[in-house]
């Protein structure tokens, strides 16, 4: 399988010479003589008819995409050709004052066309270098085709493997150097609709940092099971997630955008959803929409999400159960009393507010609440008041009418806050809410009316508020950051999330993430010496951080079933080892300065005292040798 990784960098599309003089190597350790006369015998009859059977999904998604594109060249002496993985032509539409001239070299279906039966030609070598390859005149290997100039790209499937190459050929004579964009661009958009059509039983999301950009060529478009799981991801979103085909398959959509599944569900089970709003794991804010093609059958798994209902208001059982207040009450005490408080306000229109660090479980949270209160038949909608643009906030929030800013769509558009009616509005990240919406909301939340953007006229709403934050929203009001009248609105009862690192329930909360990660999860478990670094451990990251960690043990263990030290990233490792770092420094110092600045300290003298060897002062440490590097700024 080749491994896809979507480069702009290093994307050499012209005759490059040096890719020319490989092909023109190969096409003679193949035994070719460049006066051959070509082989132009096309496959027999059967032959033929086998190929078109064998790529049937190949040509059906191809050939309107090879319309069009003739379209746009027609009348210029060329054509446009289809080929399987091996160069043979499959279809093939050209200009009939160039097929007589093509019939030549035998351009026609049937005919082979890899590097091994016509040496260096656009085709072939785009097989061999797996690139879009444009090969001109005299840089053919067969003199007979040196009247050719030919671009070609090859088509990947959702594996990275070959499946084709589209070409555009013609009179040397009537080369444009834009002729390789579109046939890339045609390419592209082949993949993309062969990517989609591989996964019947899946939920597909397109996504892009510009919402105009969703639907076209350049979207980023990645696939997952119903459970969340990682399935596979086409070149453009490769290049977002800035993560190979490999690389992405230890990850899940929680890992890759910051929410668990169960809000994409939550947010298509309004009545007029618009685009979701998501994070990349690196931090990029990205708009998307997901195509949620799931048969029934898969929803009675345990382990897998409910389906959508048929209607905004059906009831969500098997949701209930895995994202309830009684759920998440796993044995922690401070859980317990927090649940305790939940459980009576919870349907008495109490505004709820919940702190805690990233990653602790705030959204998740919201949701139970949600799931246990007599609004749980209607929508959940959640917004992430960090990752909406501040220009594009309030028009997401409150809704605009047809006209009302440009770019505006037709008809306008319904806000959270219009989706959210007779449900819950979960804001998240409230403390990075822009001070201009803060008096809005708050007008909102006083009045129970809605008014869109470039309208007059005011909507009823009825929903339920819980809002969350990482921040200290008192500190943002003595900045003037955050409005205290919005404050004392919102907070009717705050509760806080532990960190991870201050409950008493690790063991309980990993075996549910594990029976979460799916079939391979749940026929794994943690060795006694793993769960005794887990307890040490501070969880930066808190559960988002275990639950990562967790999936990609479970995969590296594979049939092991039980995940030892050497299935953990190698990042965790070098945390774990650093602690004992502290401990040295701490005793090392005289106690003045932070942690990091003891740590490097620690580790400074010990280098000192091993003579500058950075793999003895490793070794003397107990911790590796980047965490060295690292800490002395070696590199």
């Amino acid at each position: 399988m080749r491994d896809i990784s979507y480069n702009r960098s290093a994307e050499h599309f012209s005759c490059d010479p040096a890719v020319i003089e490989k092909s023109h190597q190969r096409s003679s350790a193949y035994g070719l003589d460049q006066h051959d006369k070509p082989d132009i015998m096309p496959l027999d009859r059967s032959s033929l008819s086998l190929l078109l059977e064998q790529n049937r999904v190949l040509h059906a998604h191809a050939l309107p995409v090879m319309e069009t594109l003739y379209e746009q060249i027609v009348n210029t002496h060329n054509m446009v050709i289809l080929t399987d993985a091996h160069g043979v032509i499959v279809h093939a539409l050209g200009d009939d004052d160039f097929l007589v001239k093509a019939n030549r070299v035998a351009l026609n279906p049937g005919v082979t066309w890899s590097e091994q039966s016509k040496g260096t030609n656009a085709i072939g070598t785009a097989i061999a270098e797996g690139v879009p390859t444009t090969v001109h005149a005299d840089a053919h290997y067969l003199s007979a085709n040196h009247f050719l100039t030919c671009s070609a790209a090859p088509i990947f499937d959702y594996q990275g493997n070959i499946l084709g190459v589209l070409d555009v050929s013609g009179d040397r004579g009537s080369y444009h150097k834009h002729t390789m964009a579109l046939v890339r661009m045609s390419a592209q958009m082949i993949e993309n609709q062969l990517f989609t059509a591989a996964f019947e039983n899946a939920v597909t999301l397109h996504f892009h940092s510009r919402p105009e950009f969703i639907g076209t060529l350049v979207e980023g478009i990645a696939c997952f099971t119903p459970g969340g799981r990682f399935l596979s991801a086409n070149r453009s979103a490769m290049f977002h997630l800035g993560l190979s085909q490999a690389a992405l398959q230890s990850h899940t959509f929680s890992s890759l955008f910051g929410l668990p599944l169960s809000t994409l569900f939550d947010h298509y089970r309004a009545a007029a959803p618009g685009l979701l709003n998501l994070c990349l794991h690196s931090g990029v804010k990205v708009y998307a929409r997901a195509e949620l093609r799931l048969s029934n059958s898969v929803f009675q798994h345990y382990s897998e999400l409910p389906s959508l209902p048929a209607a905004a208001t059906a009831p969500k059982t098997a949701a209930r159960r895995l994202s309830s207040l009684r759920y998440l009450n796993t044995g922690d005490p401070h859980m317990a009393t927090l649940i305790g408080k939940l459980d009576k306000v919870i349907g008495r229109d109490i505004p709820i507010l919940i702190a805690g660090e990233t990653g602790t479980g705030k959204e998740l949270l919201a949701q139970a609440i949600h799931n246990d209160s007599p609004r749980k038949n209607s929508a959940f909608v959640a917004v992430n008041c960090a990752s909406i643009p501040e220009t594009l906030i309030e028009s997401e929030l409150f809704g605009y009418e047809e006209g009302a800013f440009t770019g505006a769509r037709k008809k306008g558009g319904q806000g959270k806050l219009l989706q959210a009616n007779g449900g819950t509005l979960f804001l998240d990240e409230i403390g990075d809410m822009p001070l201009s919406l803060q008096a809005r909301l708050l007008r909102v939340l006083q009045e129970r009316v809605v008014t869109p953007l470039g309208s007059t006229k005011a909507i009823p709403v009825n929903l339920a508020v819980i809002c969350a934050t990482n921040r200290n929203l008192r500190e943002l009001i003595a900045a003037n950051l955050f409005r205290e009248d919005l404050y004392y609105r919102l907070n009717g009862l705050v509760v806080k999330l532990p960190a991870l690192r201050e409950r008493s329930d690790l063991d309980v909360i990993v075996d549910r993430l594990l029976a979460e990660a799916g079939n391979e999860g749940r026929c794994c478990s943690v060795a006694p010496d793993i769960m005794e670094l887990f307890r040490r451990h501070s969880w930066p990251g808190n559960f988002r951080q275990l639950s990562n960690l967790l999936r990609t043990a479970v995969v590296m263990a594979g049939d092991d079933g039980l995940i030892r030290l050497e299935h953990l990233p190698d990042d965790f490792l070098e945390d774990v080892q650093a602690a004992p770092l502290l401990a040295v420094a701490a005793v090392s110092t005289d106690g003045a300065g932070s942690l990091e600045h003891l740590a490097q300290a620690a580790v400074r003298k010990s280098y000192e005292a091993c003579g500058g060897n950075v793999s003895a002062t490793a070794k003397a440490l107990g911790v590796s040798r980047n965490t060295v590097y690292r800490k002395l700024n070696l590199r």
